[in-house]
């Protein structure tokens, strides 16, 4: 079975929640031991630190890592999107705190039948995980257990607020050092967006924005895009050359948050009482890409294809064109699914030399008449 972009995006955002919970196991189990020096100080809730109990530890950790980092993508992040980082933290912490009871309640009768080898079929078992729960021991543990929680939920917040493949650059280093690389941008710039704002109101504007980017969400994901900024009603989506080339993505992106748009048409005109619409324009080239900033840091984008494509894109309305692609983009794609139309040599802004523009629309199949 394929497995789907977004799905291989939330298994990527899952495990570093199971190394989190791993790493910080370890530091917590090998502190204990060397202060204890492995010595029972509460011998009737404590467990002996053996081998077999380390790696059992160790696979609870990378088990309840996993579905904290599954609850965290699937479901909670998606679930308090709308609350404060405080009213998250406090929310994800309850949910968790009653989670990891459950799991104590369950786990810690296994690890005791490990270290002692008693069936748990044994009422010795239950009467020792009673004691558990009412020991200082048990505090303890929650307590370890809310330290790899409160840096679960730092990660996640952070990785939803700076996205998830801009910290991992940041934690690899990638551009500490200024890089060139080839990359496809893509500036999608809202229709009448003067207008909608005016008409709504500059809160309610910005609450339409929210939902607008919501929605565009899953097929910037889908076509393995990136997105590199988000600047009022435009955003910046970027591809690595091989993927968004590959099955036309940059181009099926656009088509498919058009698509997903036309769905949730109603809705946000019941909402918003606006009908939303957008333009967009498409170019390929070198930029160079590193980190930069005194007081907070980014990784920045910097080289003419940006400003060709700002330039391509703000050229969709006087070329009465939805969607403006460049010639050096054109060349590289497959053309599998989309007509391409020449508007010819166009002399662009701050450009010595005149590039062809393409508008693109969708395919139209040969409708096949049944003579029989």
């Amino acid at each position: 079975m394929k497995i789907t972009p977004k799905a291989k995006r939330n298994i990527s955002r899952v495990i570093p929640f199971a190394i989190i919970w791993l790493v910080i196991g370890w530091i917590i189990d090998i502190t204990v031991f060397d202060v204890t020096r492995n010595r029972n100080l509460n011998p009737d809730t404590d467990i002996t630190y053996t081998i077999p109990v380390l790696i059992f530890a160790s696979l609870a950790n990378i088990m309840i890592g996993l579905i904290v980092g599954i609850l965290e993508v699937v479901y909670l992040e998606k679930k308090f999107s709308n609350r404060t980082l405080s009213a998250k933290f406090l929310y994800k912490f309850l949910i968790y705190l009653t989670l990891f009871i459950t799991i104590i309640g369950i786990l810690y009768p296994v690890a005791f039948t490990l270290e002692t080898g008693i069936s748990l079929l044994k009422v010795d078992v239950w009467q020792q995980l009673g004691r558990f729960l009412i020991s200082i021991s048990f505090l303890t543990t929650l307590f370890h257990l809310s330290v790899k929680l409160m840096v679960s939920l730092i990660y996640s917040a952070v990785s939803e607020n700076l996205g998830h493949q801009l910290l991992l650059n940041f934690f690899s280093g990638k551009y500490h050092k200024p890089k060139i690389e080839k990359r496809i941008f893509m500036f999608l710039d809202m229709k009448s967006s003067t207008t909608i704002a005016e008409t709504l109101g500059h809160v309610k504007y910005f609450k339409l924005l929210d939902t607008y980017y919501n929605i565009m969400s899953d097929p910037i994901i889908n076509s393995f895009g990136e997105v590199y900024q988000y600047i009022g009603d435009e955003i910046v989506i970027s591809w690595k050359p091989e993927k968004g080339i590959n099955q036309e993505n940059c181009i099926k992106c656009f088509f498919d948050i058009s698509d997903y748009l036309n769905k949730q048409k109603e809705v946000l005109f019941h909402e918003f009482g606006v009908e939303i619409g957008f333009r967009a324009g498409i170019h390929f080239g070198e930029v160079t890409i590193g980190e930069i900033g005194a007081l907070k840091k980014e990784i920045v984008f910097t080289g003419d294809v940006l400003n060709t494509t700002a330039r391509i894109q703000s050229l969709c309305k006087e070329l009465k064109s939805d969607l403006l692609i460049s010639g050096a983009i054109k060349e590289l794609l497959p053309h599998l699914n989309y007509q391409y139309s020449s508007k010819g040599e166009i002399e662009l802004k701050g450009r010595d030399k005149k590039e062809e523009l393409f508008s693109v629309t969708l395919e139209k199949k040969p409708t096949i008449t049944n003579t029989t």
